[in-house]
């Protein structure tokens, strides 16, 4: 077995889940969710806002505070779980760096249910307009190491979650009590 899984990242495009089944497996595991979404910059939220893709750079400086804040809540001795898009390995290193055993359940779907979702989504900042934007700059993370890959396009919320509640604590979660 490789390094145990301390925390989650449960990762993807708009409208994949991330928020739901983050919900639903700290609900199983008693881990502290982190909803990656409300620590963009306003600047950030605008740009998503007016249908423009975020790059690079817009990126960074939201990766060093999501850093910050997996240290932070596992200082205090909770489990945390983190939704975060995550979309590129480099990312996905930037948070690994954060935490060691970091793990990422990374939710799949097709672009026409992200679309579909998100175009049905009340009050979010992120138009389906930018779900192909968000397509186009995914690197598949199937092989990284403390990698889960389910399809969020065919199964629950309550289903995912307890997918990726299994294999956490397969690979390191503790039991409460």
């Amino acid at each position: 077995m490789t390094h145990p899984i301390t925390a989650l990242v449960i990762m993807g495009v708009a409208g994949c889940g991330k928020t739901c089944v983050s919900e639903a497996l700290c609900e199983l595991s008693g881990a502290t969710a982190i909803e990656g979404d409300t620590f963009h910059p306003a600047a950030n939220i605008e740009k998503m806002s007016a249908g423009i893709p975020l790059n690079d750079d817009d990126r960074a400086g939201w990766l060093d505070t999501l850093c910050e804040e997996l240290r932070r809540v596992d200082a205090t001795g909770q489990r945390p779980v983190l939704t975060c898009s995550a979309l590129k390995h480099v990312y996905r290193e930037r948070l690994r760096s954060a935490l060691p055993g970091l793990g990422f359940v990374f939710l799949e779907l097709t672009p026409e249910v992200a679309a579909d979702r998100v175009s049905h989504r009340p009050g979010h900042f992120m138009p389906s307009t930018l779900i192909d934007s968000q397509f186009a700059t995914l690197e598949s993370p199937v092989g990284e190491p403390l990698t889960l890959a389910l399809d969020a396009s065919n199964y629950s919320v309550e289903q995912l979650a307890k997918q990726a509640h299994v294999w956490w604590l397969e690979h390191g979660l503790k039991r409460a009590g």
